[in-house]
């Protein structure tokens, strides 16, 4: 059963170790990430599985990470000390896997041991929180992972892989979060990493309208060359979990949005209606 949902940023500079002094310009983001991270102990997941856009991508089929562990290592962005451990949800893994396979959704496996950047950097900032701690991460009682990676197949395709995810969510006995990770356009200043370009501020109003609203329809009619233009991270994850809560009862709410180095970091919690 799925008891909680969220989309967030997955910036590196949330990590004070990363951040340090940029952290202060992203004040609003850093406080949405610690309330979520509230959020998250309160419903107390026995799987947390995250859609990244960074994890290991295959043009023609949708993936899931399997290993008998996973490690956060941060050293490429100079974060020396930040570490995790994390273990898998081998049986959801298996039912994912058997689901979508029978829905005729092309679906691979890949077997990292440490996480992309995409998946640790959510889950650590979230643990700031004493998240890892509480659920002992790592031990046979603590809260596994399940690491899922999008593909480059069409935006009806992430919907439909979403609606089968979800189908196997519901049939199952644990608590499930699911947390979908991305960046917002890259391109809405200046100094921004891509440059100024308008359809930045279009697909990021056009995402936060969707968002705030819960339309999928709003999401699967974007137009492509918006989407591309924008150099977003965020769009096919999203797609996936708006799959995954497809008919679900629940109330969408935007804890923050800003773009102080010219990417749209978006944090929305979807409330589940009890």
């Amino acid at each position: 059963m799925i008891v909680f949902a969220a989309f967030t940023p997955h910036t590196p500079l949330l990590l004070p170790p990363i951040g340090k002094d940029a952290l202060q310009k992203m004040s609003s983001t850093a406080d949405a990430m610690d309330r979520l991270g509230d959020e998250l102990r309160e419903a107390r997941p026995d799987t947390i599985v995250i859609i990244s856009a960074h994890a290991t991508q295959h043009d023609g089929a949708f993936s899931a990470n399997l290993h008998d562990s996973y490690l956060v290592d941060l050293r490429d962005f100079g974060d020396l000390t930040t570490s995790a451990e994390f273990e898998p949800n081998l049986s959801l893994i298996d039912a994912i896997q058997r689901a979508v396979r029978r829905a005729q959704i092309p679906f691979t496996l890949d077997s990292d041991s440490t996480l992309d950047y995409g998946t640790a950097v959510p889950l650590v900032a979230l643990g700031a929180n004493h998240l890892l701690p509480t659920l002992s991460v790592g031990s046979s009682d603590g809260c596994t992972i399940v690491p899922i990676s999008f593909s480059n197949l069409s935006a009806k395709d992430h919907f439909a892989f979403g609606k089968t995810l979800k189908d196997v969510f519901a049939n199952r006995k644990e608590r499930i979060a699911v947390i979908a990770s991305g960046d917002l356009s890259h391109a809405l200043t200046s100094d921004a990493p891509a440059g100024y370009r308008p359809e930045g501020e279009i697909f990021d109003s056009a995402v936060r309208q969707a968002v705030v609203q819960a339309s999928a329809s709003q999401l699967l009619t974007l137009d492509e060359e918006t989407v591309e233009t924008a150099e977003e991270c965020a769009y096919r994850p999203l797609l996936v979990l708006f799959g995954i809560l497809d008919q679900i009862p629940a109330s969408p709410e935007v804890l923050s949005y800003e773009h102080p180095f010219g990417v749209g970091y978006l944090v929305a919690q979807f409330r589940l209606d009890k």
